[in-house]
C-alpha cells in the first residue's frame, strides 16, 4: 500500500427533494468521514428551494440550474466544484466509516477513473450485503449485468474524467433512469471500475422511491439503453436480461400481450434467464408485480 502525501480534495454530490430530515442524516454521515484531505459538499435541490441552513464552511445549498431530475441534478453539482475528485450520495443512503479513505487510497493505488464499493441494502425491516466478490469490474461485467452494488451513492470519480473522457452524467434518459448504468459502462469502456469490495454504504430501499415503480419511464429508458449500448444485444446473456426487464415492465403495466411478447424473445435469447418466467408470471396474473418486487428486495435484490 503506497504512503499518501497529499490526499486529493473531495466534493460530494447530494442531489435532494422533499427529504429533509433523511437528507440531514445522509449530510451527517458524510461530514463524519475521517478524510485526510479537504472535503466538502454541494446539496442540490431539484425543483425545491434550497435550505440555506445548511450552508456551512464544508456545505452549499444550491438550486438544480439544469434539466430537471438526478442527471440534471449531479450535473449542476459537478460543475459547481472544482475538486479533484467528485462523489455522489443520494439523500436517502448513508456512507459508512472508512468509506471515502478507502475508495480513494484504492483509486490513486490503481490509478483508476471511478472507484465503487459494496452496499447495504436495507428494505422495510431487512438489511443484505451485496459485495461484486472482486477489486475490479470490467465493461463486459457491466454488459451483462447492472450489478446493483456497484450504487451511484458508492461512486468517486475524477472530476477531470467527468468533464473530458467520461462525460458527465446523461440528461437525456428517459425518466432519469438508468442514468448510473451508462456512466458505468461509458467509463468501463475506458477503464475497468476499481472496488473496495467491503459494505460502506447503506442504501434504502423502498415503496417511496421517486423513481423505483415508474414503469412507463423503466421501459423507455431500457429501449434507450440498448440504443445506445449496442454491446448488450451483441451479447445473449446480456440482451436477455434486457428483454426481461422489459417483459416484467410491461407486464406490471398491465400490458399483457406486450409482457408476454418480451417474456418469449427473453427465454429465447437465453433459456436460464428468469426474468423471462417471472414476466410472463406477471402477465398471467399469476403473480402480482409487487409481490415480485417485494420478495426480491427483502433479498436485497432488483428485477
Amino acid at each position: 500500500m503506497t504512503a499518501i502525501d497529499a490526499w486529493p480534495s473531495v466534493g460530494v454530490v447530494v442531489p435532494t427533494r422533499e427529504r429533509p430530515e433523511q437528507l440531514r442524516e445522509a449530510l451527517a454521515a458524510v461530514l463524519a468521514q475521517e478524510y485526510p484531505g479537504e472535503l466538502v459538499v454541494v446539496v442540490v435541490f431539484d425543483g425545491t428551494e434550497p435550505d440555506a441552513s445548511l450552508d456551512t464552511a464544508r456545505v452549499r445549498a444550491l438550486p438544480n440550474a439544469r434539466p430537471p431530475g438526478l442527471a440534471g441534478a449531479r450535473n449542476s453539482g459537478i460543475l459547481a466544484l472544482d475538486t479533484d475528485l467528485v462523489a455522489f450520495c443520494d439523500d436517502d443512503d448513508t456512507w459508512l466509516p472508512g468509506k471515502l479513505v478507502a475508495q480513494v487510497r484504492l483509486l490513486l493505488d490503481e490509478d483508476a477513473e471511478l472507484v465503487t464499493c459494496g452496499v447495504v441494502f436495507a428494505y422495510d425491516g431487512a438489511t443484505n450485503v451485496r459485495l461484486a466478490g472482486s477489486g475490479e469490474v470490467t465493461h463486459r461485467q457491466l454488459l451483462r449485468s447492472r450489478m446493483a452494488m456497484l450504487h451511484s451513492s458508492t461512486f468517486v470519480v475524477r472530476r477531470s474524467a467527468l468533464l473530458d473522457g467520461i462525460g458527465l452524467v446523461n440528461e437525456s434518459i428517459p425518466g432519469g433512469q438508468g442514468e448510473d448504468w451508462d456512466l458505468l459502462l461509458r467509463a468501463s469502456a475506458r477503464r475497468s471500475i476499481a472496488n473496495v469490495d467491503e459494505p460502506l454504504v447503506r442504501v434504502l430501499w423502498g415503496r417511496g422511491s421517486y423513481f423505483g415503480r415508474r414503469w412507463e419511464t423503466k421501459a423507455a429508458s431500457l429501449h434507450w439503453m440498448l440504443e445506445h449500448h449496442p454491446g448488450i444485444t451483441a451479447d445473449r446473456r446480456a440482451c436477455a436480461r434486457v428483454y426481461g426487464q422489459l417483459a416484467f415492465a410491461y407486464a406490471a403495466l398491465g400490458e399483457r400481450r406486450l409482457g408476454l411478447s418480451w417474456s418469449g424473445k427473453t427465454i429465447s435469447q437465453n433459456p436460464l434467464e428468469p426474468r423471462g418466467y417471472i414476466a410472463a408470471a406477471v402477465a398471467a396474473r399469476v403473480v402480482s408485480s409487487d409481490a415480485v418486487l417485494d420478495r426480491l428486495h427483502r433479498r436485497g435484490h432488483g428485477i
